[in-house]
């Protein structure tokens, strides 16, 4: 791979990682293009370890919401009063919400990597709609301080069924948020918050399993490296930019967006362009973190 598609790929990574539009579908589509294909083990390594990117983009953005959170859970904790704040509760929210894909992740993870192609073009139409669904009839009202545990848990079960290629994990669940009646940004900064645990524990896994297949291959490790370092400079710029948009706006250019890559992916696999079948051993936590 050349740092020209190195590049590209990072900045495709960035934007679709947090955008409810999955990373999954456009890396696949953009890397074929390209001349990559992910039954390559190199491309595969390739674009599990620029994930690492927008995993530290998230982390530094909410650097401070995540330390008083984790202050604030520990303190509950010392004090014998778990649930004695809003962040307390907050923390204990996030780690109920990380329970449904951990444990989806687990039993299911060779039977949503045996999935084809086929269900990317699937998941991103139908979940275009239920976006569409969601932005037209949601009340917009709740912020993150009104998430409670049974919001954590639906939001969580949202996160898990984004296991499967095409979904898009902040698409689903900034979707189930807004469903509950939270407002788009307090959807989609819960869902940001929410992701932490499950892309740090994926990625470092997918990372040590991923390094080995770079061995030998110093031009894939310097293609790696730049796409990484894109996917974390321009992931925590889009980061910010989701969040103001959420603000002001609708969730209806996602929709569009959504529709017309399901409709692109299908058509691409029915000319042949794209395989129908993937043999990629594909992580889903990974590769959906997203």
């Amino acid at each position: 791979m050349g740092l020209l598609h190195a590049l590209i790929l990072g900045v495709v990574q960035a934007i679709t990682e947090f955008l409810p539009v999955s990373s999954t579908a456009h890396l696949l589509v953009v890397g074929e293009l390209l001349g990559q294909s992910l039954a390559d083990p190199h491309f595969r390594a390739f674009v599990t370890i620029i994930q690492t990117g927008t995993t530290l983009a998230v982390l530094v953005y909410f650097r401070s919401d995540l330390w008083r959170i984790g202050a604030a859970w520990a303190r509950g904790l010392a004090t014998g009063k778990p649930l004695g704040s809003e962040d307390a509760r907050l923390g204990w929210y996030i780690a109920l919400g990380t329970v449904p894909a951990a444990v989806v992740g687990k039993l299911l993870e060779r039977r949503i990597e045996a999935l084809g192609n086929g269900v990317i073009a699937f998941s991103l139409i139908v979940w275009g709609i239920v976006l569409l669904v969601a932005e037209r009839f949601a009340r917009h009202r709740r912020g993150i301080a009104e998430v409670g545990a049974g919001d954590a848990l639906a939001i969580g079960v949202g996160q898990a069924m984004a296991l499967v290629p095409g979904t898009s994990r902040s698409g689903a669940t900034i979707t189930v948020g807004m469903l509950l009646g939270f407002t788009r940004e307090a959807a989609a900064r819960f869902s940001f918050l929410l992701s932490v645990p499950i892309i740090l524990g994926a990625g470092i896994y997918k990372l040590w399993k991923s390094l080995p297949a770079l061995q030998g291959a110093p031009s894939w490790r310097t293609a790696t490296a730049v796409g990484t370092l894109v996917a974390a400079l321009l992931g925590y710029a889009v980061i910010g930019w989701l969040l103001h948009w959420l603000r002001t706006r609708t969730t209806y250019v996602f929709v569009a967006w959504r529709l017309l890559m399901g409709v692109a992916v299908a058509l691409l696999l029915w000319k042949g362009v794209l395989p129908a079948d993937d043999e990629d051993p594909r992580a889903p936590a990974a590769a959906e973190v997203r």
